[in-house]
């Protein structure tokens, strides 16, 4: 007891509990907001590695056929599926495009000939919605330009490349 008859209160007031309860949900907030943007990180890193193994795999391909005088097939990469290039495929290969891809996956749209990355994590990611998902598509295009031989004008391979379908923003 005090000097004047009262009982000492040990403990936490009310007030003092509710601002420990406001002070844990900013910081867990925080936290939850921090960890969302370094998983979106990630999947971003995981998207961009996948995506230069195609395009190496894409130009290595067609090194090949110009190696081997075969430059007339380079059209046919335009319509085959990229993931035949690789050594190994991406363990986040889904295959063929289904009706209902799944999030965080490639896949190859046979009907449309592109290679198509369906985003996971993706709240910064700027990219029209197609069936309600996030979607990154490519396409393979061989680029032409003239060559002239002996004064007259053949057409030559430039270049190929792995094009967006549709413009996109990941910052």
């Amino acid at each position: 007891m005090s000097r004047d008859g009262r009982q000492r209160q040990r403990g936490f007031s009310l007030m003092e509990l509710a601002v420990v309860a406001v002070v844990l949900s900013v910081l867990l907030g925080v936290l939850l907001e921090r960890l969302t943007f370094y998983q979106e990180a990630a999947e971003r890193a995981r998207f961009e590695a996948t995506l230069q193994a195609y395009k190496t795999a894409l130009q290595i391909r067609l090194a090949e056929l110009i190696l081997e005088r075969r430059e007339g097939e380079a059209r046919r990469l335009e319509v085959e599926n990229p993931t035949l290039w690789l050594s190994e495929r991406p363990t986040d290969y889904g295959g063929d495009y289904p009706a209902r891809p799944e999030a965080g996956t490639w896949y190859f749209d046979g009907s449309a000939r592109e290679l198509v990355y369906v985003a996971n994590s993706a709240r910064r990611l700027v990219v029209e919605p197609r069936n309600g998902m996030k979607q990154l598509r490519f396409a393979v295009k061989v680029a032409y330009q003239d060559i002239f031989v002996s004064g007259r004008p053949i057409r030559g391979i430039a270049g190929i490349g792995l094009q967006p379908v549709a413009a996109y923003q990941w910052p």
